[in-house]
């Protein structure tokens, strides 16, 4: 396959665009966020930022393997589409937690948010399997995030 160096930036660029304009909406809560109590395996607050870099990266890079298949444009369409979806689902997120503290709603959010990450994971598989395999990581870290999410809201309410 030969790689389209614009299409690729652009493909990397749209999900880090995405959770830096979510990231920067959401610092107000930051501050309260470092005081709650949190659930055993929380990981120190530098993974955060680490972590969501490198899969927005691989989502990036799974849309643009998705875009760039020999597969019928309108299957890819479909794909692309539940990705965009998920997208604005991910960007909600942080403000819905971090900003608003809304803890017991982002967790319900979460869940809507794990399901369209599980349905972008079945559309770009069957797209690409290398495509599928960039997502898993992404739905491996929304389940953890659903079970922080959901530690933070019961040790805190």
């Amino acid at each position: 396959m030969k790689i389209k160096p614009k299409k690729l930036v652009v493909c990397l660029a749209v999900p880090l665009a995405v959770g830096g304009l979510a990231a920067a909406l959401s610092m107000s809560g930051i501050q309260a966020f470092a005081a709650l109590e949190k659930p055993p395996l929380t990981p120190p607050a530098w993974v955060f930022p680490v972590v969501w870099t490198a899969l927005y990266l691989m989502m990036g890079l799974a849309s643009y393997l998705v875009s760039e298949t020999n597969r019928p444009k309108d299957e890819i369409s479909a794909a692309l589409t539940v990705y965009a979806c998920q997208l604005a689902l991910n960007f909600f997120w942080p403000i819905l937690f971090f900003r608003f503290a809304l803890y017991l709603f982002a967790f319900f959010w979460l869940i809507a948010l794990w399901l369209a990450v599980l349905a972008i994971f079945a559309f770009f598989h069957k797209l690409s399997s290398r495509a599928g395999g960039l997502i898993l990581p992404y739905l491996l870290w929304v389940t953890f995030a659903g079970y922080l999410n959901l530690g933070i809201y019961l040790l805190n309410k």
